[in-house]
């Protein structure tokens, strides 16, 4: 069977979707800290951590949320029925991050529609 890729605009709801979570978790975060009095370092240090580590983690682990809506999923170029490890997922996430929207513009000049975060990382989105 032939791999189907997602379009940008799948692409792009999925990380709309990705980023009302994380806003989400922001304002939950907030919240608990506003309940807590003099909480230790700690604390925040592993709320930053878990806005930050939510799409690599979850990407390596099986998809996001967004990706689950969206029904598409990251995956190593290399054997499309394999999950990216945790490393790639860090690195994919880490160069979306940098790049911002500049990512996406490699997706309609190639074949597998692959964004720079994608080959950077050694990745591919594919459509359930």
């Amino acid at each position: 069977m032939e791999e189907q890729y997602p379009q940008l605009v799948d692409r792009l709801q999925s990380t709309f979707i990705d980023m009302m979570v994380i806003i989400i978790l922001m304002f939950v975060f907030t919240g608990i800290m506003d309940c807590l009095e003099n909480a230790p370092e700690w604390v925040t240090r592993a709320m930053i951590a878990c806005l930050f580590l939510y799409e690599p983690v979850c990407t390596a682990l099986g998809c996001t949320l967004g990706n689950y809506i969206k029904k598409i999923r990251v995956r190593s170029t290399n054997d499309t029925t394999r999950r990216i490890n945790l490393v790639q997922a860090i690195s994919r996430y880490f160069f979306k991050l940098l790049l911002g929207w500049v990512s996406f513009l490699t997706i309609h000049s190639n074949p597998k529609r692959r964004a720079i975060h994608d080959m950077i990382s050694g990745s591919v989105m594919i459509k359930l």
